[in-house]
């Protein structure tokens, strides 16, 4: 079965990481949520989730993905924590997939991982993609990285995810069941 590490950072936008956990569980997808410190974090609008860990016991081979979700100040600390930048270029070194929504993407560029490629994040972060290339997408996918917008296709960035490890009858399955209308472009 696959596994997933969503990081947490103080101030990251709460319905992309539990749409995403919710999406993924639903698939019977693993789902580890790591914080940067002990304790609880504070969501951008102060809900408080305890991870399952901490990000010092994310091993990138214990793993198949590393998903970081947006929200502010939320990507500013995921940004500014030397351990997130060198986990994020571990997975890539490995080929694991990595993933960000929102702001987060402008992470992914400053670890380095998003250059040449296809991606997408919130409108007003476009411009802090490095050499990626923007697409108003609500998922780009470019290889080994996968992108979304905003909180509101964080349910479609879990299916997309789904369908990434599990096949499109799965993604499908898991769609219908949540009776998802919206249309994923």
């Amino acid at each position: 079965m696959p596994k997933v590490a969503i990081l947490l950072a103080d101030g990251f936008e709460e319905l992309e990481a539990v749409a995403i956990i919710d999406v993924l569980r639903r698939a019977d997808i693993v789902v580890v949520s790591a914080g940067l410190h002990e304790g609880p974090v504070s969501s951008a609008r102060n809900v408080k989730i305890i991870p399952d860990t901490v990000i010092d016991r994310i091993m990138p081979d214990d793993f198949d993905m590393l998903v970081l979700p947006g929200g502010q100040p939320g990507s500013d600390n995921l940004n500014a924590d030397k351990r997130v930048g060198d986990l994020i270029r571990d997975f890539d070194r490995k080929g694991k997939i990595t993933g960000a929504i929102c702001a987060a993407p402008y992470v992914l560029a400053n670890a380095g991982v998003l250059e040449g490629k296809h991606a997408t994040s919130y409108p007003s972060f476009s411009e802090r993609l490095g050499s990626a290339v923007y697409e108003e997408k609500s998922v780009v996918e470019d290889g080994t990285v996968m992108t979304s917008r905003g909180p509101g296709t964080a349910i479609c960035f879990g299916l997309a995810i789904v369908e990434k490890f599990l096949g499109g009858d799965k993604a499908q399955q898991i769609r219908e069941a949540m009776l998802v209308q919206q249309d994923c472009d």
